[in-house]
């Protein structure tokens, strides 16, 4: 059972919030935390002390690096200074820290460690990509970055190719247009989706089309922070009749039935006993001389 407050001492982990654009966007409590921290993790010191100025805030904290880079060597250091009473916040360059950004691995080690883990709520790209989408959002799923490299990531896209929840993305700029081309190959060119770039900013922007028209459009050159939505794909109408003779096909090529179904049951998303009975019935039938 996870601990909700810390029995080694009164130090509190805070993940930190922060505006993905607008400043305006920073709350009362994201303010008054970052005034009351005993130590800042922050994933870019520059732009955190940025941030500060453009709040008009100050803090007192000791204000140290925590990015990718790092991140493994300073974690145990920062648990250290929870163990020993500090209240210490993780503010990455925008959203909520360990969202595809440094944050997972201290708030496990604090975790295992008995420290209590809280969080400001704060701006997310993901949520308002979805929000501006136009594409169904009762259901989604976060896939972050893909791969730089082409051919994982044409992998990691085929994994995705049925996937029925809306997707969210985060990609850079200059790989958005070989992103689009290669959703165009695994998920066909007329899927729905859209490209949310530089949310909440002075230059927003959302483009909506289908994954070819996004593609076209992104050859030109993308800038700004961008965020990928894709719908998730249409619900497939299945023929029991079909996938019946399907599988009867297979037995005849030397299949068994049982496996035979199961594979096809597992594709299609139909109920195995439905279809194993159509299948017997089918592969029972006297063949007509």
């Amino acid at each position: 059972m996870q601990e909700t407050a810390s029995p080694a001492g009164p130090g509190v982990l805070v993940l930190a919030g922060t505006p993905i654009g607008d400043v305006a966007d920073a709350s009362p409590r994201l303010r008054a935390e970052l005034e009351g921290a005993d130590v800042i993790a922050a994933e870019d010191t520059r732009r955190f002390r940025a941030l500060l100025h453009r709040m008009g805030l100050t803090t007192s904290a000791r204000v140290v690096s925590y990015f990718e880079g790092n991140e493994a060597a300073r974690t145990p250091e920062l648990v250290q200074a929870l163990l020993d009473g500090s209240r210490v916040l993780v503010a990455t360059d925008a959203g909520m820290p360990s969202v595809s950004d440094p944050g997972y691995r201290l708030v496990t080690a604090a975790v295992e460690a008995g420290i209590r883990v809280t969080a400001v709520p704060g701006p997310s790209a993901v949520l308002t990509a979805l929000a501006v989408s136009g594409l169904p959002v009762d259901r989604f799923c976060f896939e972050g970055f893909l791969s730089r490299k082409a051919g994982e990531r044409s992998r990691q896209l085929a994994r995705l190719a049925d996937e029925a929840r809306t997707m969210v993305f985060f990609e850079a700029p200059h790989r958005t247009a070989e992103t689009l081309d290669a959703m165009v190959e695994a998920f066909g060119p007329g899927r729905p989706g859209a490209v949310c770039r530089e949310l909440t900013k002075t230059y927003e922007e959302v483009v909506r089309g289908s994954v070819s028209e996004l593609a076209a459009w992104a050859a030109e050159q993308v800038r700004g922070e961008v965020t990928l939505v894709v719908a998730g794909a249409p619900e497939r109408v299945v023929d029991l009749n079909s996938a019946a003779a399907e599988v009867a096909t297979l037995v005849a090529a030397g299949a068994r039935l049982k496996p035979a179904v199961g594979e096809v049951a597992e594709r299609d998303g139909i109920a195995r006993n439905a279809l194993y009975a159509a299948a017997l019935e089918l592969t029972r039938r006297p063949v007509k001389p």
